[in-house]
């Protein structure tokens, strides 16, 4: 988008989680940044650090409590100019909700097992602002009713378990609506949803985009989510971003090893054929308890030479918004 005025700014976010083996790299050096009415996609494989980078902007992490902190962040997050990690936690907790909104994972499980959905809706609004019980009501029956749950007056008094994984997505996004959000992050909005379910909530995240004029950091492993639903696209591997594009050069001009494996491991019909095909990535995704040298990738990549085993290629920027993390970009064979 020409002109788009910046919302959010990652700068060298590193996190680790302090465990008795030692600090392990969770989210290894990532920038990444989000303009005004963008979605941009955030994918990689279960493990690349995708939940933790989401969990971090919002300052999620650190637990509550004395005694040594579970995760180590550093960095910089700046939103609409204030840097998140320099705020007070009261601050930060008038933020959360009024400017960034996260939708997690796992719906159903996601939401309290013994509060009624509609006092979970507008909890958010009974915490932070002084209005009446009743004006609270009219809010969160408005919000249902925005997600399309059906009969949201009388649902309002139902528990989570009544309801299916879809509409406790459709809560969920409720939930994250009700205090006006600039920026929505969703963290696997479909991925324990059904097929026909996941369209459905894929059109509802359109359409309250468009209705509240949202930008959204969207977490997935999902290729085809990402290819309908972003401008942008950061590929994360290991805790890095390896690569870096709008939604078109991702699809139609990738260049680094892993993004091209991700797009292989899509299903295609070959209509002349008449069959189906996929490829795929060998291996599976480190352990971050034992570091790798070198590219992060190595191990998995068919093009590794002996230099990608000791030298860490760094992020270069190779077009207009497109960046790259490989050694071999200058002889890696076309896709």
């Amino acid at each position: 988008m020409k002109n788009a005025k910046e919302l959010l700014n990652v700068r060298n976010l590193r996190v680790r989680f302090n465990a008795k083996e030692g600090a392990i790299k969770i989210v290894d050096g990532i920038d990444l940044r989000i303009n005004e009415g963008e979605t941009v996609g955030l994918v990689g494989e279960t493990g690349a650090g995708k939940t933790v980078t989401a969990r971090s902007i919002l300052r999620i992490l650190q637990p509550i409590g004395k005694g040594k902190p579970l995760w180590t962040i550093e960095g910089e997050v700046f939103f609409k100019g204030k840097d998140l990690f320099e705020l007070s936690t009261e601050e930060m907790r008038t933020i959360r909700g009024t400017g960034i909104s996260f939708i997690p994972q796992n719906p159903i499980p996601s939401l309290h097992p013994i509060d009624v959905i509609g006092y979970q809706t507008g909890e958010a609004v009974e915490e932070h602002e002084e209005l009446e019980r009743r004006k609270i009501w009219d809010m969160v029956v408005e919000h249902l009713g925005k997600v399309e749950i059906a009969d949201a007056t009388q649902r309002y008094y139902d528990f989570r378990d009544q309801f299916s994984g879809g509409e406790g997505q459709r809560i969920l996004i409720a939930m994250a609506l009700i205090r006006s959000p600039s920026l929505l992050i969703a963290d696997e909005p479909t991925s324990s949803l059904d097929v026909t379910v996941q369209r459905q909530v894929l059109q509802l995240l359109k359409a309250v985009k468009k209705q509240f004029n949202l930008s959204m950091l969207l977490i997935t492993h999902n290729l085809a989510v990402i290819a309908e639903m972003s401008d942008y696209v950061y590929v994360m591997y290991a805790g890095k971003i390896v690569e870096h594009s709008d939604v078109m050069t991702i699809f139609n001009k990738a260049l680094h090893p892993y993004t091209r494996g991700l797009m292989a491991s899509i299903p295609r019909m070959h209509v002349k054929k008449g069959d189906f095909s996929f490829g795929g990535i060998p291996g599976e995704p480190p352990n971050p308890l034992y570091p790798i040298s070198g590219c992060k990738f190595h191990p998995r990549c068919s093009h590794a030479i002996p230099a990608c085993s000791t030298e860490e290629p760094e992020l270069v920027e190779i077009g207009p918004k497109h960046s790259v993390a490989c050694l071999r970009l200058d002889d890696l064979p076309q896709s």
